[in-house]
């Protein structure tokens, strides 16, 4: 776990339409908890001491349920949604009151793992200014680019519409999660302009803004799998089936048995001793601890 204290900025204002739900998006569960609170809780897992998250107006239930787990969490609004700079510098507020590094992540990006955290925010105590997580896409169409140079240090983040078709070649791609080294932090992000055909402030800019002052800017790889972004009710059902997987896997290397592991369904917090025996077709709610030799 990183030592240096840090500074979690969960975006979570995303509306979710294509979820076609009255819920916000972010409170949609994965193995029966609220991908926001995934999000924060790995964040806390990582490290950081804090968590901040960004809403939109009148998502109250959101931050009910992140301080459910978190009473410390706090709370900051966008009013309008003019990109992910801007939606960072919602919580300016926190960050100013801050000293410590900076972790951007995303509610409904559930399947990021603590480690995957701890190694970004690590890159910083390492010397980097700024540090990208990128993974390797099996079919990178729709996702930035990330250029790096022989050394490994980032070039630039290029958005697919703009890529050359060398650039088109390119696997490695933008998650969006960005780590920055808090006393560059506010500097960078202050001065991300809004001259593109959306009229929007977007975080990507601040690679080329920290390469200008001469910043050391680096890139940090997951699996693809841990950046799954959830924007409909198929990538929801993807993400659990994910996340099960990885629950069963869990349980199963911890000493229990699982029959027909395809057939059980667990929760996050569920919790299965040593020599249990779970027989086919088993559902298991939130908040069951299962002793050993069940």
């Amino acid at each position: 776990m990183t030592e240096r204290p840090s500074l979690a900025i969960v975006l979570a204002a995303g509306k979710g339409t294509r979820m076609k739900s009255a819920r916000p998006k972010v409170l949609h569960a994965l193995a029966g908890e609220a991908m926001v609170v995934h999000a924060a809780s790995a964040a806390k897992q990582a490290g950081c001491a804090r968590i901040a998250l960004v809403l939109a107006p009148g998502m109250t239930a959101v931050a009910e349920a992140v301080t459910a787990v978190d009473p410390d969490a706090r709370s900051f609004v966008q009013e309008d949604q003019l990109g992910t700079a801007h939606a960072v510098l919602a919580a300016r507020t926190a960050i100013d009151g801050f000293d410590g590094d900076l972790l951007v992540l995303y509610g409904d990006t559930p399947l990021l793992r603590p480690v995957t955290l701890t190694t970004i925010m690590d890159r910083l105590g390492e010397g980097a200014d700024v540090a990208v997580l990128g993974f390797e896409a099996r079919d990178p169409s729709g996702y930035g680019r990330l250029v790096t140079d022989a050394d490994g240090s980032l070039l630039a983040i290029r958005e697919d519409r703009d890529a050359t078709d060398a650039e088109k070649r390119i696997t490695f791609c933008n998650s969006g999660v960005f780590a920055f080294r808090g006393a560059v932090a506010l500097g960078l992000l202050e001065r991300i302009g809004n001259e593109n055909a959306k009229g929007e402030y977007y975080l990507t800019d601040a690679v080329e803004i920290a390469r200008r002052d001469g910043l050391t800017v680096t890139t940090v790889a997951c699996m693809e799998e841990e950046v799954l972004g959830v924007n409909s009710r198929a990538q929801l059902a993807q993400a659990e089936a994910t996340l099960q997987q990885q629950l069963r896997a869990a349980a199963m290397e911890q000493g229990a048995t699982l029959i027909a592991p395809e057939t059980v369904f667990l929760s996050r917090d569920t919790r299965l001793g040593r020599d249990v025996v779970v027989e086919p077709n088993v559902f298991f709610g939130p908040g069951v601890v299962v002793e050993d030799g069940v």
